[in-house]
């Protein structure tokens, strides 16, 4: 479980520095294309790049700091158990959800890497970069879940739900 913990912390500031990254290249090009006349062919690819592959891999941190928005009007009034098994049942469908996207995610990654598509831009950088994102980001979601989720079943209940002393 520690392994998942640090993964997932290394995700979230990767993802952290992938978001700075696409403020300084989106600030750029804003300043060479409107100050200097000679706007970039790679800042607004990067930057979508930056922000596909941050916001999906930060998703596993996310879920497991609770940052997430959660809605707690029932579960708070619930006793210990039935939170928790409220918390197993959510992570259950989150895992169930990320092991069905990550299957088909990694299916389109893998056919635009072995038909070497790219993505058509001045960059015309392979499309798999992009696409990967998507089996690595609810891959690393669907450990979380798992974590979640067995911690749910010995009882462990986030805040917002039950409380625990």
């Amino acid at each position: 479980m520690r392994v998942i913990a640090s993964i997932e912390r290394a995700a979230a500031w990767l993802a952290a520095a992938l978001f700075v990254f696409t403020g300084f290249f989106l600030t750029y090009e804003v300043v060479a294309r409107y100050f200097f006349n000679a706007p970039t062919i790679w800042a607004a690819e990067l930057s979508q790049l930056s922000l596909i592959w941050g916001a999906l891999i930060a998703m596993a941190w996310v879920l497991g700091a609770r940052r997430h928005i959660r809605i707690t009007a029932i579960t708070t009034r619930l006793g210990k158990r039935a939170a928790a098994a409220a918390e197993a049942f959510s992570m259950a469908v989150i895992a169930v959800f990320s092991a069905l996207v990550l299957w088909h995610g990694f299916g389109i990654a893998f056919d635009s890497f072995e038909r070497g598509r790219t993505t058509g831009t001045m960059l015309d950088l392979p499309a798999w970069w992009t696409e990967a994102a998507v089996p690595v980001g609810f891959l690393m979601l669907l450990l979380v879940a798992v974590r979640e989720f067995v911690a749910a079943l010995r009882g462990r209940v986030p805040e917002g739900g039950a409380h625990l002393e």
